[in-house]
């Protein structure tokens, strides 16, 4: 009978239920399309407050990437992963919840609040993926990971839909709000859910790998960190997985922060976009797990080439798309592996790193996810700009793909890696 899941792994998989609503309401729905409103009101021109939206992106992004291998570091020490995770969720919940109190007509207040927000959710992540050494055991990381994920993207469309249809309502005048206080409930509810549900991680989960304190953990957290460098060797596989996943997690990433616009130029309405995600989020759930069971099964390494493999075909199959039913096509696809590839990874690194060490690689894991943010999107608009035609930019992207799995190729499995040099296992 296969075992069920103990009460620090679903407490530890509770946490994406809860802060999966952030990404789907704050970070890609409705949060930029309130600021885009706010802005027009401002009188600030679409290109500007577009470019003002991508500068608050750039500027949470930059500071989790200066921040995250240094605490991570730190946080290896005794008692330091959980309070810089309580830090940081509540930094991300407090000023989520203060989004909606900013006024309408103060944008660049409500810009900086949601820079604040970004660099709490960022950085809870850091500390939220290196506890998965600490909650299961490495023969069931796959399964575990994957959990998350898929609950994950269940939870997310639950405040997501309570949030659109008061919006919808609002608009309709079926209820007596206006479009701008429905955004902000919906702010409200992203703030409660994300808060509430991360309660059991609280009570539940504890660092049960770290490195005994020391008289100056800032210090020797320096010394520990460049020691990590000298040694670079010693780690190989580590920072080559690093590498790979430096790849093909740009051409994931880019292909979901992309796709709204892409199907706007196809000509497909807001709300259609809307059922869309909401469609492939439902999608995504079940196929997480399935690749989760399917690592434990065949290899992490192997289904995470699969993942790469139907990201592959979907940006070949971009090339000849042309209509609102070939992009449903392609959302769906999108739901296969979105959700297996990142979990995979996830578990897979988690099984790579030095369990007393797991907070400092799982900041190079972060900075690594972050910057990967960067590449492919110029790589699309260029080459859309160059070609005149958005199907060339999505189909640019298989060159991301194809280089993270030769690298990946490379990477031994975890099994064969010896890491009992400097900091062992």
């Amino acid at each position: 009978m296969e075992k069920k899941y103990s009460i620090p792994e679903r407490s530890w998989a509770l946490y994406d239920w809860a802060n999966s609503a952030y990404t789907l309401v704050i970070v890609t729905a409705i949060m930029p399309l309130y600021f885009k409103s706010v802005a027009t009101e401002a009188g600030i021109s679409a290109t500007t407050s577009t470019a003002y939206w991508g500068y608050a992106n750039s500027i949470a992004t930059l500071i989790v990437s200066i921040l995250a291998p240094i605490l991570g570091t730190i946080a290896d020490f005794k008692g330091f992963k959980k309070r810089f995770f309580v830090f940081f969720t509540t930094l991300g919940v407090i000023f989520t919840l203060l989004l909606a109190v900013v006024p309408s007509n103060q944008w660049f207040i409500l810009l900086i609040f949601f820079v604040l927000t970004s660099v709490g959710f960022a950085g809870a992540n850091i500390f939220y993926d290196a506890f998965l050494v600490d909650v299961t055991t490495e023969d069931r990381m796959n399964k575990v990971s994957a959990h998350g994920y898929a609950i994950g993207y269940i939870g997310s469309t639950i405040p997501f839909i309570i949030s659109i249809a008061i919006i919808i309502l609002a608009q309709e005048s079926i209820i007596p709000l206006s479009v701008t206080v429905a955004s902000q409930i919906a702010f409200v509810i992203t703030a409660l859910w994300w808060g509430i549900f991360t309660i059991p991680m609280l009570k539940n989960v504890e660092q049960n790998f770290y490195v005994e304190r020391v008289s100056n953990p800032v210090r020797t957290s320096f010394k520990k960190l460049l020691q990590t460098f000298k040694n670079i060797k010693v780690y190989r596989p580590l920072f080559l997985f690093l590498l790979a996943y430096f790849f093909y997690i740009d051409g994931v990433h880019t292909v979901i922060k992309m796709s709204t616009a892409y199907g706007s130029d196809l000509g497909i309405s807001s709300s259609t976009l809307l059922i869309v995600l909401f469609v492939t989020q439902i999608v995504a759930a079940p196929f997480s797990v399935i690749f989760g069971k399917f690592g434990t099964k065949y290899g992490d390494k192997k289904m995470i080439m699969v993942g790469i493999f139907i990201y592959i075909f979907i940006c070949c199959y971009a090339f000849f798309l042309d209509s609102a039913l070939d992009f449903w096509v392609l959302a769906m696809l999108v739901g296969t592996a979105q959700g297996g590839i990142q979990s995979l990874s996830r578990s897979y690194f988690a099984k790579l790193v030095p369990k007393e060490s797991s907070n400092e690689f799982f900041g190079f894991y972060s900075i690594f996810g972050k910057f990967a943010a960067v590449a492919g999107p110029v790589l699309l608009g260029i080459t859309a700009q160059i070609t005149g035609n958005t199907n060339f930019g999505v189909f640019s992207l298989v060159v991301l793909f194809i280089i993270g799995a030769l690298i990946l190729l490379r990477v031994p499995n975890p099994e064969e890696v010896a890491l009992d040099q400097g900091i062992g296992k």
